[in-house]
This record gives structure tokens, C-alpha cells and sequence, in this order.
């Protein structure tokens, strides 16, 4: 871990002497997989950084409006049955929540959508029994301090970071992510190729594991 650590500091300090962009680019991590059947074994995980990368936009269906987020109500579901407006739903939000009660009905009126986009509510993290002040604030807080892993093929690629963030943050991060994917991986440490990791206009530094 100690060397992956080195080789990580060394490939963000490579990446530093980038020329300067005029936002703050996200650092994206990418885990090139082998010997490794995504069909036979679907990655679909939450993992939760020790350090938050951004806010994220997120949306409630509850049955009352919540002050911490943007809330749908179940009389607002009609709207929707527009597929034009569900498309602009979900590039609006990054991330869905609901209570469960709602959820048969969120299924019918937004599945056909949030489904493929992979932003369907998740018993994971998203799917809320209360929908009080409180359990909304720390569900917001901790949804803001994950990424989701869902593997279609043999790469993995995530955002874990912003170019504005310390390198020790970054490093924590990502170290989180690929110790968390080895207990996943079926062969652990031997089903990893590589990863690389780059800034939003970098070409990617590559680390051997």
C-alpha cells in the first residue's frame, strides 16, 4: 500500500505540471480489470470517502416537501408521464431518494428512465423509511461523501476527486475505492490490470499494482 501510495503522489504531481484550466477539473480514477466476467459477476456498490468531492444535486419523492432538497410529491408524479420532462429530470439531478412507501409508485412513473441512467432510488442508499428533517440531512450528507460503482465492462471509471483538493484527499480517497473494489473482486489483487488516474483534460498516468 506504501508504494501504491508513492506511485500515486508521484502521478498527480505529473499531473500538476498540466497546463492550467480555467475550472476545477475533477481527477477521475479508472481500474482496468482482467480475468474478470462483468456479466457473471455485476458490480454494483456504494462506497462512501472519507473526503466530499461536491455537492451533489439530489431529488426526494416524499410524500411532503423537504427543506433540504428538492422535493417531488406524489400529486407532482402526473407531470412526468411526459418523457421528454422525465429526460430533463434526470440530467437535471445526480441522485434520487425516496420513501418506500412511494416506491411502487416512483417504479411506474420514473423506472423507464432513471433505470437505464442507473439512478433509480437504491435500498443501498436512498430508500427512506422517515422522511423527517433530520434522517434527510444525514442521508444528504452521506450521499455527497459517495460514488457508486456499477460495472458494464471490464474498466471501471469514477470521479474521486477535484484538482482543488489536497493530494493526501485525493490519495485517501482512492485508496478507499480500490481497497473496497479488491474485497469485491473474486480473485482480489489478480483481477486488477491497472489503474490510471487523470484530470478532466489529462491524458492518464498509469500505476502498476
Amino acid at each position: 500500500m506504501e508504494n501504491l501510495n508513492k506511485d500515486l503522489q508521484k502521478a498527480l504531481s505529473e499531473l500538476r505540471k498540466e497546463k492550467k484550466r480555467k475550472f476545477d477539473q475533477s481527477v477521475d480514477l479508472i481500474i482496468n480489470l482482467r480475468k474478470f466476467d462483468v456479466k457473471r459477476n455485476p458490480l454494483n456498490l456504494f462506497i462512501h470517502l472519507p473526503h466530499k468531492i461536491k455537492d451533489k444535486k439530489i431529488c426526494g419523492f416524499l410524500e411532503n416537501k423537504n427543506k433540504n432538497i428538492e422535493t417531488i410529491s406524489e400529486e407532482e408524479f402526473k407531470k412526468y408521464s411526459d418523457k421528454k420532462e422525465l429526460q430533463r429530470l434526470v440530467k437535471k439531478f445526480d441522485f434520487f431518494i425516496s420513501q418506500a412507501k412511494l416506491m411502487p409508485k416512483v417504479a411506474t412513473t420514473f423506472g423507464r428512465v432513471l433505470g437505464p441512467a442507473g439512478k433509480m432510488p437504491s435500498p443501498q442508499l436512498g430508500i427512506i423509511t422517515d422522511a423527517d428533517e433530520s434522517t434527510i440531512a444525514k442521508l444528504k450528507e452521506k450521499i455527497n461523501r459517495s460514488v457508486k460503482i456499477r460495472a458494464k465492462e471490464s474498466s471501471i471509471k469514477l470521479c474521486v476527486g477535484k484538482e482543488s483538493m489536497e493530494d493526501k484527499n485525493i490519495i485517501e480517497n482512492i485508496t478507499l475505492v480500490y481497497n473496497t473494489l479488491l474485497k469485491q473482486l473474486p480473485k482480489g489483487k489478480e483481477n486488477i490490470k491497472n489503474i490510471e488516474i487523470k484530470f478532466t483534460m489529462t491524458k492518464p498516468q498509469k500505476i502498476k499494482v
